[in-house]
């Protein structure tokens, strides 16, 4: 089963969640949860159990325990920069130190690495197909809770209400979301790479996986390479749902003061790495 979530306390999310609920043929349960309604749909032999929450989606660290036959959990969420720049992005949920915002320190969650990678392709191609060209597509690092135990990512529209109000947009993150419900695969064949270095908003990662290079898992930013060593290291290889091949490392996009300790926490650790 594939869970899909969306928040009450989320107006990009309840947006997101009226496109879906208008183009996609899921139905009415007699169930709830959290006194919401529950929907259900089929959709490619998938089968999909879509809630929303009263809750903040970052909170919903006990949500596997609600339901326990969830194979991939997909929050359809608002996303919130100073900027203000128009996204469509997506990243897997989890901390690499503190837990301020949801989840568990040091702890994150398992990564869709080629769920998320058909999300990113999805919204570019839908970026181009409804003329959204103030939004930029990317991927995110790997940031908030909650930090679970099965495969999970966040699909997000940004970054401010003019967007999160935004049908066209929300569509967009819709049909992606739905793409990556019909094509997951919960065994799936392809090995994953974990990326390190840069901005929360790598271009270069996000290019390599437009392009099909290859496909992340669990991404780290250069303000976060500080609290890299070999056991997080290990930590993001074991919550992949894809085998990780090798980490690949934006070299000018690290710090000069974290290069050394990064590159022995690598070494220690035994995974194949390079600089791109």
């Amino acid at each position: 089963m594939i869970l899909l979530v969306s928040s009450n306390k989320d107006p990009a999310s309840l947006n997101i969640a009226n496109q879906i609920l208008q183009r996609y043929p899921f139905q009415k349960t007699l169930g709830t949860f959290q006194n919401n309604p529950v929907y259900t749909a089929n959709l490619n032999k998938k089968f999909v159990t879509f809630i929303r929450l009263n809750e903040a989606s970052v909170d919903a660290q006990n949500l596997p325990e609600n339901f326990p036959d969830a194979e991939l959990i997909i929050f359809i969420s608002r996303h919130s920069s100073q900027s203000g720049t128009p996204t469509l992005t997506v990243h897997p949920p989890g901390n690499f130190a503190g837990a301020d915002f949801g989840g568990l320190p040091q702890t994150v969650s398992v990564s869709p690495a080629t769920a998320m990678s058909n999300t990113l392709k999805m919204l570019m191609f839908y970026q181009q197909k409804l003329g959204l060209t103030d939004y930029e597509v990317s991927f995110e690092v790997t940031h908030h809770g909650p930090s679970l135990n099965v495969p999970a990512m966040f699909v997000e529209l940004g970054s401010s209400m003019q967007q999160w109000t935004d049908s066209n947009a929300a569509y967009a993150v819709a049909c992606a979301t739905i793409f990556a419900i019909e094509t997951f695969e919960s065994k799936p064949t392809q090995k994953a790479v974990i990326g390190i270095g840069g901005t929360h908003y790598n271009k270069k990662f996000t290019q390599m996986a437009l392009n099909g290079e290859v496909v992340f898992g669990h991404m780290i930013s250069k303000y976060a390479v500080v609290n890299v060593d070999a056991s997080l290291l290990k930590h993001c290889v074991e919550r992949s749902l894809e085998q990780v091949s090798e980490v690949l490392l934006d070299w000018r996009g690290i710090r000069g003061e974290d290069k050394s300790g990064l590159l022995d926490a690598l070494d220690v650790s035994g995974l194949v790495y390079r600089k791109i």
